[in-house]
């Protein structure tokens, strides 16, 4: 009975330990879980982001921010670190859900802003030209479309007749496409109007085209920017194929051998020249007679 009795308490010291141990070792791990997350927390700093999408132009509001914690250390400077500031200001760019909101792309406060004027690139000037159905491509220009500009316009003053085509501006970006009033006959028009982001060089180009000749507006595939130089068109260049065509013998035209050609050329010479005909009229009739 001594010996079992020593076994158990034996068994129960042990077992007393190992539960001690453990206990030891959960609390000092559980201490230093909460070490690391105390040393997180003072490492970070709240910073106020986008809690949905915020497209261009929107008035920002308080439900579209939201506050989340970022690293002292890569947080971006500029950022706000409370959504009041944020509040009322104007997006200069897209913002998406979680991206931090910084003054950097908002519009500078007290300041007022239209839509179009953020959209215009920086370096890069809007100029809005009036379009038609032709001119516009049927009205499948969009905002972000690319477009080549083609004018057509007179080759000199003293040769108003004389037209050609050149393109003159290459992979221009549509910043808009609408519709403008004017006044015409003291009666308001409605017209259709495209607006390019163009450079100031480009601006005057195009302000010259239009009040020099006509513009045409040509779309080409949004991925494709190689520009391609061409020396232009006129009326000559136009029908210098028809001119060509015209130009070449009837026997080449239909395919003929020309020396077959010229052989039977001759012969019916050489038949008409060996045959006279007298044409002749009695008593109102009229008749030929042929002699060898």
């Amino acid at each position: 009975m001594n010996k079992d009795k020593m076994r158990t308490i034996g068994i129960v010291a042990v077992a007393l330990f190992l539960a001690l141990a453990a206990g030891i070792g959960a609390y000092r791990f559980l201490s230093e879980k909460n070490r690391i997350a105390e040393d997180a927390k003072l490492q970070t700093i709240e910073v106020a982001v986008a809690a949905v999408d915020i497209p261009l132009g929107t008035t920002i509001n308080s439900n579209q921010i939201a506050l989340s914690a970022w690293p002292k250390n890569l947080h971006p400077k500029d950022a706000f670190n409370a959504a009041k500031p944020a509040t009322g200001r104007v997006a200069m760019r897209d913002f998406q859900r979680g991206e931090p909101i910084v003054e950097s792309k908002l519009v500078p406060s007290g300041k007022s802003s239209s839509l179009l004027s953020l959209k215009v690139p920086a370096g890069m000037r809007a100029f809005t030209v009036k379009v038609n159905e032709v001119v516009g491509v049927g009205g499948f220009i969009v905002p972000d479309s690319r477009v080549d500009v083609v004018v057509t316009t007179a080759a000199s003053p003293q040769q108003q007749q004389d037209q050609v085509a050149k393109t003159f501006l290459q992979n221009v970006q549509v910043l808009a496409a609408g519709q403008a009033v004017e006044q015409k006959d003291n009666k308001p028009v409605t017209v259709n109007t495209v607006t390019l982001a163009v450079t100031p060089a480009d601006a005057e180009k195009l302000a010259l085209a239009s009040n020099d000749g006509k513009i045409q507006l040509v779309m080409r595939n949004f991925s494709d920017g190689e520009k391609v130089e061409t020396p232009g068109s006129d009326k000559g260049m136009l029908l210098s194929p028809m001119r060509q065509a015209a130009a070449r013998p009837r026997s080449a035209r239909r395919g003929g051998n020309p020396a077959a050609v010229q052989a039977r050329s001759s012969d019916s010479v050489q038949v008409a020249r060996s045959a006279y005909v007298v044409e002749v009229i009695k008593a109102g009739k009229r008749s030929e007679e042929k002699f060898d």
